[in-house]
Parts: C-alpha cells; sequence; structure tokens
C-alpha cells in the first residue's frame, strides 16, 4: 500500500500528517505507525494524526503517538493538522475540529508563501490542580506534571521525566514531565513525554499546563504566559475564576516540511 503523507512541525514537535477523509489508512497497525515515526527506519516524527471526517465539526484529528498507540490531545499536533487541514481544503482561516477530548476552535494567521503560520489552537478547560511531592498535576487534554527548576539546562531530562513517569503513582497510564525554570518575561521548558519515551523539542498541551501552574503557584499573575522550548516559542492564554481556567488559548508557529509517498 502507497500512502501519500505531509510532514509539518510546531516549535520543533514534528508530526506525519495523512487524509484519511476516505478512510483507506484506517487500519494502520500499531506496529506500522511505530516503523513510520521511526527516525532511522522510517519517515520519523514524535507523531502520527490522520485527519477525517466530523460530522459535527469541519474535521476530526486522530493522534497517534511515535510508539503506534492511539494518543490523547497533541497541542503542537493540533496546530500543524489545522494547517494541514488548510492545504486539503477542509480548513478555512478560522475551523472547528474534533480531537481526543472534544471540540476545539482554531484560527490561522497569515500564511506565507513556505506553508508556515502563526496557528491558534482553543484547550480543555482545567478544574483540578493536585500537588505531588510539592510538584504540580494537571490535564490539558494529556496528563501532565509540572515541576519548577532554576535552570532547565542542569536537569537530565530524561533520565528524571522517566523517573517520574514510571513512578507507581503514574506508570500504569503514564504522564508527561515538565521540567520550566520560570521567568517573568518568558519561561524556559523541557519535557518529556510518554508515548515518545524521550525529550521532545516542544510540546503544546505541556506548555499550556505549565503555564496554568505557574499562575495557580502565584509565580504569575498574567493570563498571558509566554514559554521558550527547544524548538520554538508559545504563548498561552486563559482567564480564571475560583482556580478554574477557561478559554485557553495556545498560540505558535506551524510549518509544512515537505510531502511524501512511501510503500507500507
Amino acid at each position: 500500500m502507497h500512502l501519500k503523507f505531509s510532514k509539518y512541525q510546531g516549535a520543533g514537535n514534528d508530526f506525519i500528517l495523512i487524509d484519511n477523509r476516505s478512510s483507506k489508512f484506517s487500519t494502520l497497525k500499531p506496529k506500522q505507525i511505530a516503523i513510520l515515526c521511526d527516525r532511522h527506519f522510517g519517515i520519523g516524527a514524535d507523531g502520527l494524526i490522520l485527519i477525517q471526517h466530523s460530522r459535527d465539526a469541519d474535521f476530526e484529528m486522530v493522534y497517534y503517538n511515535a510508539d503506534g498507540n492511539i494518543g490523547s490531545m497533541c497541542g503542537n499536533g493540533a496546530r500543524c493538522a489545522v494547517l494541514f487541514g488548510k492545504q486539503i481544503g477542509v480548513a478555512g482561516k478560522k475551523t472547528q475540529f474534533m480531537a481526543y477530548d472534544g471540540l476545539h476552535t482554531a484560527k490561522i494567521n497569515a500564511v506565507n508563501n513556505f506553508a508556515s503560520a502563526i496557528v491558534s489552537v482553543s484547550m480543555s478547560d482545567v478544574s483540578e490542580i493536585k500537588k505531588h511531592n510539592g510538584n504540580f498535576v494537571l490535564n490539558t487534554g494529556s496528563p501532565h506534571y509540572v515541576k519548577f527548576v532554576d535552570d532547565v539546562e542542569k536537569i537530565d531530562i530524561v533520565k528524571e521525566g522517566r523517573r517520574i513517569r514510571n513512578n507507581n503513582t503514574f506508570k500504569a497510564k503514564g504522564i508527561n514531565v515538565n521540567f520550566v525554570a520560570y521567568k517573568s518575561k518568558a519561561s524556559n521548558i523541557r519535557t518529556y513525554e510518554r508515548g515518545v519515551e524521550d525529550e521532545t523539542l516542544a510540546c503544546g498541551t505541556g506548555i499550556t499546563a505549565s503555564a496554568i501552574a505557574a499562575h495557580y503557584s502565584g509565580l504569575t499573575k498574567s493570563t498571558s504566559v509566554n514559554m521558550i522550548a527547544r524548538g520554538g516559542s508559545l504563548n498561552v492564554t486563559f482567564t480564571v475564576k475560583d482556580n478554574q481556567y477557561n478559554k485557553i488559548v495556545l498560540t505558535g508557529s506551524a510549518m509544512k516540511v515537505f510531502d511524501g509517498e512511501i510503500k507500507i
């Protein structure tokens, strides 16, 4: 079977995008997806996204982790999916799409000749934030652990992230682990992602979770938080009342890298 795909990246978080409106690729097996995402034997990506028909929105985004298993919400993947949706004609400058955690809205700003744009995506409300060993646990469409540190460059992200992800509390379902050095103008963040089981250059839901945790913990009173990941900068805005976080929007760059075809 020949598979046509597009490769996109959002702040260095890269994805394989496939137009699956025909449902032709719905039978892809976890092993096949894992090989496609493998950086040595496949295309190489942090995850794979199928774009499908939706009765309730412009399209549905089905996200798979790099290990081939179905994933939860992916913020950077969603921003790439919206830009890809424009490429294949299912999304406009403003669009709605379904994802793992429900309906999302998105806005594309000024696509240029290189098929890149600043894309904003609405994220799930956050109504519960827990503490674990002095750190923060919350769900922004995917589960996240947020730890504030003095210097992210002094942390062994893979070692420490893997240790927390495999803690008895989180091991069964897994959790993404974010290390954040908070600064008032822009915070540095590095993330260990479950499913990839490694550090990624950025994580949209992780950046969202970390921005909210920074506000919840009192590190900032601002409802617009900038985060700098290894792959780029993103912004998170939100409203808050009684520790309930609503109208959360993740904004950052997304770019088409190339189109391709592969036999599987």
